[in-house]
């Protein structure tokens, strides 16, 4: 590693996904470049999000597959969990993922310097100053690229709440759980909980589970988590309280229809949002001003203050990896080269690892409709895949929406086995552009998931108008 000068053309504060893709595509385009970083690499995904929660929901599915196994003549004894060796294992998929990425080597050979003395604070606006040992760094260029943490409401009792991230630290498995919140990661929650064992109770202010998703895929889920005895309520009017039991639960007390409710359950688990970390970072020093826990940035990452970009949560919008990898390079490129690329974030693909998985690209059916007169959309249920009847999982559909001549595919929505995994296939098609009697002619494997996707484009065939002269 070169000897630190303090003195580059580019400096990224974080070295989650979006800043380690940001400082290695800074390097390759010519620029001095460090990242600053306080804490494990990785990003909150790896150590704490999306990883540890895959784990969670490949334990889910084991069970179930278990417990379904005497339908193929399986024969075996009650399935259960050990939830010291599961968390064992959640730890040791970290650790082989965290070597897998090798990110101090990647920068290394980059030609990226790392500097974990702690994270920058903006002492103006071109110098930050390492919250660990009080050393400044100066730069031309900033790109902040510091992720997110949990939201907590600012309720009475809230430190009797847990947030996802904190539900390994538990000693023992809750034997009941209230989530708060039906985003991705409550969702996923409900399905990992329900799965072992635990009575959960799903509470959503809206008047639907998965308000991002699509209306027709959160209906299917919705009927799913009830069908897997989870209790669903919706349209609440907010948690007012949680207070601590003698016993050690919690009584979570919150509103519905105008009424005051209450419910006794082991923990609570917040899952209501995912702001920017912005605390700390001494932004105003720097001229600039946070909206709703959020900077906004242009098509190019730029904020307003020119040499200041963002890459990942901190524009308090997708908050997936894909889209911080994807905001890197982007932000990057114009540290180095200035407005020159952007991002496709009509082709990123979104969902969850729940019981169905779900997910989607693009336009919603309810945007497509209003966006693009004339869209044209097919439905096929899972219960007429080869691959799903085989598997006994025939419970969800795909929804495919294309432009009114067929010319390109506006979006994608699936629940079901393997989900996203249909949607990443329909991505691909996406990005490159392929229409839709292009996608009706690939020949998918047999009997796949995917092959669902050349029966609803074949259906759209079927339903189009013909081509205007």
């Amino acid at each position: 590693m070169t000897a630190l000068t303090f003195d580059y053309d580019v400096a990224v504060v974080g070295a989650g996904p979006a800043g380690v893709v940001a400082a290695v595509r800074a390097a390759e385009l010519g620029q001095r470049t460090v990242v600053l970083q306080d804490g494990p690499l990785g990003g909150t995904c790896v150590h704490t999000g999306c990883v540890p929660t895959r784990v969670l929901a490949k334990t889910a599915r084991l069970l179930r597959d278990v417990r379904r196994s005497g339908d193929y003549g399986i024969h075996t004894g009650p399935a259960t969990v050990d939830w010291d060796r599961l968390k064992a294992k959640v730890q040791q998929v970290i650790d082989q993922i965290v070597a897998a990425k090798a990110i101090p080597e990647r920068l290394d050979r980059a030609g990226v310097d790392l500097v974990t003395e702690g994270r920058g604070r903006f002492v103006d606006p071109h110098t930050l100053e390492l919250s660990g040992t009080g050393r400044r760094v100066t730069a031309e260029m900033v790109i902040i690229a510091v992720g997110g943490h949990s939201r907590r409401l600012p309720l009475p009792g809230i430190e009797h709440t847990l947030v996802p991230e904190h539900l390994l630290d538990l000693a023992e498995l809750p034997r009941s759980v209230a989530v708060v919140g039906s985003g991705n990661t409550g969702a996923q929650l409900v399905t990992v909980l329900r799965a072992l064992g635990a009575e959960v109770t799903l509470l959503e202010v809206r008047q639907r589970i998965l308000s991002a998703a699509d209306a027709d895929v959160a209906a299917v889920l919705h009927r799913s988590f009830t069908d897997q005895g989870v209790h669903v309520a919706t349209g609440i009017g907010g948690v007012r309280a949680v207070e601590p039991l003698p016993d050690g639960r919690r009584r979570l007390r919150y509103d519905r229809d105008g009424t005051d409710h209450t419910l006794d359950v082991d923990q609570v688990v917040m899952s209501v949002g995912w702001p920017a970390a912005l605390d700390g970072l001494g932004l105003e020093t720097a001229g600039l001003t946070i909206e709703r826990d959020r900077i906004s940035v242009d098509r190019y990452r730029r904020t307003s203050v020119p040499h200041i970009l963002v890459a990942g949560d901190a524009d308090g919008e997708a908050a997936l990896v894909q889209a911080a990898e994807a905001d890197g390079a982007v932000a990057a490129t114009t540290a180095a080269l200035g407005p020159r690329t952007m991002a496709r974030y009509d082709v990123l693909p979104t969902g969850g690892f729940t019981d169905p998985d779900y997910g989607q690209v693009g336009l919603t059916e309810h945007q497509a409709r209003v966006e693009v007169p004339g869209c044209l959309v097919a439905t096929v249920a899972y219960a007429a895949n080869e691959r799903a009847i085989i598997d006994s999982r025939t419970t969800g559909l795909l929804k495919l929406i294309s432009g009114p001549h067929l010319e390109t595919v506006l979006g994608a929505h699936a629940v079901g086995e393997d989900a996203l995994e249909v949607i990443q296939a329909i991505a691909t098609a996406m990005a490159a552009g392929i229409d839709i009697a292009t996608l009706s002619r690939v020949p998918f494997a047999y009997p796949t998931y995917t092959s669902i996707i050349a029966t609803a484009a074949a259906q759209l065939l079927g339903d189009s108008p013909p081509a205007p002269p």
